[in-house]
């Protein structure tokens, strides 16, 4: 029985990078082997293992083959037969179907490392043609590390994986933890570009795919394209470290855009409400989490009142951080000006611009929070009439702390 480091870690380590996590292929074992030398089982399909000590996984070598439409229609074969090259072959992409030995020997049988070194993603082998979660995989990676580019002949295959129907059978669940996972990479509009390219996004997430070749007012909007604007912007909430419901937002703030009457066009007015719309519609399709899809339909129906708050009464003010519940969850308002904040830095020669609006927000609702709810309510009759006498003492100090 033989041990080998094998994927991300060998690929990290050749890149200089910090290796988080280490996965390991054993050549020649057995289910009852492992077991016997105190290795804890927990694959469901194949044979995984946890080491009794370090608790990192250890897989059977094994290979697999095509039985149905899907990432789930495989037969998967493991024996001690299976050779580390048979492993190997069955990866993704060559830049991780390499391993090291115990000996720390590199074992690179496809070109892993010459692909390292050219900053290309390549697919491993025909078989990459059969599992559609390749494509999202790759579009991530290409999202994690942006100086690569993707082999023509790799894009090729994803295209006809594309036209054959196969990315239709991704179950949601899956498609969106692949696209959260991209999205909290460093450049986020790779992923997306690269799904664009092979025609996923447009499979996937139409809303989205729609918004490339939608113009925007130039004086606003120097880049013009609302779809370039929307890989700025959600690259912008990454440079700043965004949560994921803020880049999620930062994505799907402007997707009411493709929908924009053509005689307003390129104002697109009342583009929020119909981002509202389609935002659902992708939220319910994907089955986004409600915390996060809640972010984005704020901001994506806010985002235009949030760019004009030094600009707004005390009394709208007042009213637009009531519908952002900034009273009763206070840290929602950080991130919704954080993706409102990438909007606007998300520009052509815009990407260090000051972006006052969100300290005058932040000072209107500190300046309301001083108000004592209890004291005013004592003040008089109860019933309706208190809730517009804490809204006016509200806006009251919100007047006084930010003076027109």
């Amino acid at each position: 029985m033989k041990i080998y480091c094998v994927g991300g870690a060998v690929r990290d380590e050749l890149l200089g990078l910090p290796v988080r996590d280490r996965d390991w292929v054993v050549v020649g074992g057995t289910p009852e082997a492992m077991q016997a030398l105190g290795y804890r089982p927990v694959g469901k399909d194949f044979p995984v293992f946890l080491h009794p000590q370090t608790h990192e996984e250890y897989a059977l070598a094994r290979t697999e083959r095509k039985t149905a439409p899907g990432y789930r229609g495989f037969e998967v074969h493991f024996a001690p037969g299976v050779s580390l090259d048979d492993d190997l072959r069955r990866r993704d992409l060559t830049i991780n179907a390499m391993a090291r030995d115990e000996d720390g020997r590199l074992i690179d049988p496809l070109g892993g490392q010459a692909d390292l070194a050219a900053r290309v993603l390549r697919h491993a082998g025909p078989a990459f043609i059969e599992d559609p979660v390749r494509i999202l995989r790759l579009a991530r990676f290409a999202a994690r590390f942006a100086g690569f580019t993707v082999a023509p002949e790799t894009l090729g295959l994803m295209r006809a994986m594309c036209e054959a129907g196969e990315v239709d059978a991704l179950v949601p669940e899956r498609v969106w933890q692949e696209l959260a996972r991209g999205l909290m990479e460093p450049a986020p509009s790779r992923m997306f570009t690269v799904l664009r390219e092979c025609g996923a996004l447009a499979r996937l997430l139409p809303e989205l795919d729609r918004l490339w070749g939608v113009p925007q007012r130039a004086d606003h909007h120097p880049e013009v394209d609302t779809g370039v604007h929307t890989m700025m912007v959600v690259d912008a909430a990454a440079r700043a470290g965004g949560s994921l419901a803020v880049r999620f937002a930062a994505l799907t703030h402007d997707l009411g855009k493709a929908d924009t009457p053509a005689p307003v066009l390129p104002r697109h007015i009342g583009h929020e409400a119909r981002s509202v719309a389609r935002l659902e519609t992708l939220c319910a399709r994907l089955r986004v989490p409600v915390e996060v899809r809640d972010l984005a339909r704020l901001v994506a129906r806010e985002h235009g009142l949030v760019h004009r708050a030094q600009e707004l009464r005390p009394a709208t003010l007042l009213a637009l951080l009531e519908r952002l519940d900034a009273f009763r969850r206070p840290a929602r308002l950080p991130e919704v000006l954080a993706a409102c904040e990438a909007d606007a830095r998300g520009r052509l020669g815009r990407a260090d611009e000051p972006y006052p609006a969100s300290a005058h927000l932040r000072a209107a609702l500190a300046a309301a929070a001083t108000v004592d709810a209890g004291a005013v309510a004592a003040s008089g009759p109860p019933g309706e009439a208190v809730r517009e006498r804490v809204r006016q003492a509200r806006e009251q100090a919100i007047a006084r702390a930010l003076p027109r």
